[in-house]
């Protein structure tokens, strides 16, 4: 899902280098087609995780490793990115980000193992920090005033048109081709992308000198990273294992020197002086629990479709497409209840809304039809993002000085995606606990021999990829499936339950810190 406050960069800065109608168009062809690899990436990779977890017999940890090796280093360098296109050009950064994102999704088509196809992730998060902010950045400068809102409306509606059907292709790549080919379909993307960008597209940078915030971008990397390995390596390892302990050590670490020193650098990437806006802190805040429930959805969902359910991929990547398109076509009637009621009503609604659509994903157990079990969670939550996003993108505009919109949209949508790796790092934890218990549980109403009952718990890091072992009997080779399916789906339940929870958590911070009259706060 695509992060809330994209228009609003775009809609921040000062006309650059003006474009004529021709130019224009290639411009929008260029970025929408740049940001949409990124976009679609995000979620295509979801719908790939059971054939990749099959291919290469991973556990649940490396497949949870290929989404957050991406999302980490995206999330912590795109404030970086986007410094890096002011300083040495914006269409030489878009494009470097572009041909990065190339080279790495080339070499994760043909990754030989798990391993290989984590570190090519990450190199594609690095190309990513740059290509997104690189592409919002040549819109906001390439359109006067005039014309940037009809550019930004054409780039909305054509990137979550491409978020929608990313899925469903990426579905319909793994049942019919390979897994591989949902990193391959980005090459020819990337090659209209440079070429176009060389072709049509101008250079602009901003006028002033300024810097880069390396220190504080090796920091958040470091401080981040260091979080989701500890977290996540934990199921693996245990919590006092050396890894496990000294990364989060040096990961807090980290983070809270992030802290001291963008309080005292020229440039910070994180302006510190932003969050004592009370409206931008809680809307930040809000971010943060909101999309922490969104991003491990998303994670947990197809997982669930395919293994447990019997989906196909391309059904699979069908399933969320009316959440998708529902966001899109109400974003617009979600900005006139901001004209009406103010954002605060709309921010505690909301995320109500979306708590619930998690609460109706909670009930269905194994072999339920889509249209009566997951539809009208489907058309809930994306109901109750379509009235929140709109509103939560007019806080973080409204809350801080014109000149300063942009970093705070900027740091809004990093919160966003840092939100998403926290939450499938630790929520990762209490899905492998639960499932684990409750298979427990279940065995013990079989009589299987030590060994089995060994290696079977041994497996149980794979969740719903968990084969049963060979040489049972059909009939309890047929049970341990099942009991499979069961304990997926319990704690698949036990991690949705918490994601209505943090909705409502983010209901209540709208409740506490934010006012329709954000601005004077």
């Amino acid at each position: 899902m695509r992060t809330p406050c994209d228009e609003a960069v775009m809609r921040s800065a000062g006309a650059g280098v003006p474009c004529g109608p021709e130019a224009g168009t290639w411009i929008l062809v260029a970025t929408i087609l740049g940001s949409s690899m990124a976009f679609i990436d995000s979620t295509v990779v979801n719908v790939a995780l059971p054939a990749l977890q099959a291919n290469f017999h991973a556990t649940v940890v490396d497949v949870q490793w290929v989404v957050e090796s991406y999302g980490l280093f995206l999330a912590a360098l795109i404030l970086v990115g986007g410094s890096l296109g002011d300083l040495f050009g914006r269409r030489l950064t878009f494009v470097t980000g572009v041909v990065i994102f190339a080279v790495a999704s080339a070499i994760c088509g043909a990754a030989a193992n798990i391993h290989q196809l984590i570190i090519a992730r990450s190199v594609q998060g690095v190309g990513a920090a740059l290509l997104v902010p690189g592409s919002l950045a040549i819109i906001s400068t390439a359109f006067d005033e005039k014309s940037r809102g009809q550019a930004i409306g054409v780039w909305s509606g054509f990137t979550a048109i491409t978020t929608a059907i990313g899925p469903v292709l990426g579905g319909w790549l793994v049942e019919h081709a390979s897994w591989r080919w949902v990193f391959f379909i980005n090459l020819p993307l990337a090659a209209a992308v440079i070429a176009i960008s060389f072709w049509r597209v101008p250079e602009s940078r901003s006028a002033g000198t300024g810097r880069v915030d390396w220190s504080g971008a090796f920091l958040a990397t470091i401080g981040l990273g260091g979080l989701v390995t500890g977290f996540t390596e934990s199921v693996n390892l245990g919590w006092w294992n050396p890894l496990v302990f000294v990364s989060l050590i040096v990961g807090l670490g980290c983070l809270l020197a992030l802290v001291l020193v963008e309080a005292r650098v020229a440039a910070p990437m994180l302006p510190l002086a932003l969050f004592g806006s009370r409206g931008f802190s809680g809307a930040n805040l809000l971010t943060l629990f909101l999309y922490s429930a969104i991003g491990i959805f998303f994670f947990l969902f197809p997982l669930n479709l395919i293994q447990v359910q019997g989906y196909s991929p391309t059904a699979t990547g069908a399933a969320v497409l009316p959440l998708i398109l529902l966001i899109f076509l109400l974003s617009r009637w979600s900005g006139g209840l901001v004209a009406r009621f103010g954002p605060r009503i709309p921010l505690i609604v909301g995320p109500v809304i979306v708590a619930l659509g998690f609460v109706l994903f909670a009930l269905p157990s194994v072999g339920q039809s889509y249209w009566k079990a997951f539809f009208p969670a489907v058309m809930v939550l994306g109901f109750g993002m379509a009235v929140t996003v709109a509103p939560l993108t007019t806080v973080v505009m409204n809350s801080v000085g014109q000149e300063r919109v942009g970093a705070a949209s900027g740091i809004n949508n990093a919160v966003a995606r840092v939100a998403a790796v926290l939450a499938i790092a630790v929520l990762g934890i209490v899905m492998v606990k639960v499932f684990n218990s409750e298979l427990s549980r279940n065995l013990a109403r079989l009589s299987l021999a030590p060994e089995v009952l060994r290696q079977i718990r041994a497996d149980g890091i794979k969740l719903g990829g968990l084969q049963a072992p060979a040489g049972l009997d059909s009939s309890t080779k047929a049970a341990v499936e099942e009991y499979v399916k069961e304990a997926f789906v319990s704690g698949f339940r036990v991690v949705l339950l918490i994601c209505a929870g943090l909705s409502l958590a983010s209901a209540v911070v709208a409740w506490g810190m934010i006012r329709d009259d954000s601005a004077a706060s």
